[in-house]
């Protein structure tokens, strides 16, 4: 892979993962209601469950969306649909308290949730035919490091902003305002996976 490609490539993996989207808006809402340190499952999930998933899109997963375009379209409508019932419950979550049952999304919750978010699915079939276009297991392998080095850092971002906000979000009222502006931007994150001419 030459030194042009490879710029390209973490260009790429940067701006897809630092943009808002549902794992971004779902970590703001997270470091918002539980703070940094108890979305770093979260957060691990994210990061360790993206880089796993561009591995085995890369080595025959997009071969079988070239073989079965269909089954492209039922994952992402069954995506968006497990989206909005996410959004649903974010806007209806209320202030943590001790003893109560609300907790942050756990690592395998969050490794698993790539499986259903448009967006990564987005990002993994645009990084491999990019930048793997041969799907050799060197390329590939390329294209996963270097997602897995950017995507965690630009992920945790969103969750120090999160926690940031808590101080302004120490009332219910401002804290359900809050999550009901995230339950919001994460359905308007689905615009452009199922309108792209609108993004």
């Amino acid at each position: 892979m030459t030194y042009e490609l490879l710029t390209g490539l973490a260009a790429f993996a940067f701006a897809s993962s630092i943009t808002p989207g549902p794992n971004n808006m779902m970590l703001l809402a997270s470091g918002a209601n539980f703070g940094f340190r108890r979305s770093i499952p979260h957060m691990l999930g994210i990061a360790i469950g993206f880089t796993l998933m561009i591995v085995l899109v890369g080595i025959g997963l997009i071969g079988l969306f070239d073989a079965f375009p269909l089954s492209h379209a039922i994952l992402k409508f069954a995506g968006v649909g497990y989206l909005l019932w996410l959004a649903w419950k974010i806007a209806n979550a209320g202030m943590p308290e001790a003893g109560s049952n609300a907790r942050p999304m756990n690592f395998v919750q969050a490794a698993a949730f790539q499986w259903v978010n448009p967006k990564a699915w987005q990002m993994a079939l645009t990084a491999i035919t990019l930048y793997a276009p041969d799907r050799s297991v060197w390329a590939i392998g390329i294209v996963a490091a270097i997602f897995g080095l950017i995507n965690l850092p630009s992920v945790s971002t969103w969750t120090v902003l999160g926690q940031q906000m808590q101080r302004v979000l120490s009332s219910p009222l401002r804290l359900r305002s809050f999550n009901v502006v995230m339950a919001l931007l994460l359905v308007a994150s689905l615009v452009p996976v199922l309108y792209p001419a609108a993004s």
